[in-house]
């Protein structure tokens, strides 16, 4: 059995918590447990934030998260909420179903009812029953092609 040391070190001048493993090698041992947190902090969910008031809502009904006016928006059908997150760190904790799109957007694949592709240079990404939109862009479009088939 594998040594090992945990430390947990309190600094209440951080915005956020963060998770750092220090290892030799990045074994399987190390990338499951990895995945373990990755797995436990997509259950804890997310908190959302509209006004003053903390909301707290499924993923499944994100349709997107997007960055705007530095500020992530998680947007459902009806609303848009405010998350204290990255789009980066959002990216690497959410499930396989959310695929970035763009460099401003990350988008639940389970809620894309149509691509337009009248444009030429940019595709838009439509959702059942809202009026809400995101461009798709042209560097991500290849992969958003092999999730939706994957769907």
């Amino acid at each position: 059995m594998r040594k090992l040391k945990i430390t947990i070190e309190t600094d209440s001048s951080m915005s956020e918590d963060d998770i750092i493993i220090k290892c030799k090698t990045a074994d399987e041992n190390i990338k499951r447990a990895v995945e373990y947190f990755k797995s436990f902090i997509s259950k804890c969910g997310i908190v959302f934030y509209k006004d003053s008031k903390e909301v707290y809502l499924k993923l499944d009904e994100v349709l997107f998260f997007e960055s705007s006016d530095n500020r992530i928006y998680a947007n459902t059908k009806n609303d848009a909420y405010i998350v204290k997150s990255k789009l980066y760190i959002l990216e690497e904790i959410l499930p396989d179903n959310f695929q970035r799109i763009s460099k401003s957007c990350i988008v639940n694949i389970n809620h894309i009812f149509s691509i337009d592709k009248t444009f030429a240079s940019s595709k838009c990404i439509c959702f059942s029953q809202t009026y809400k939109q995101v461009y798709i862009s042209r560097n991500y479009f290849q992969d958003i092609k092999k999730a939706l088939n994957k769907k």
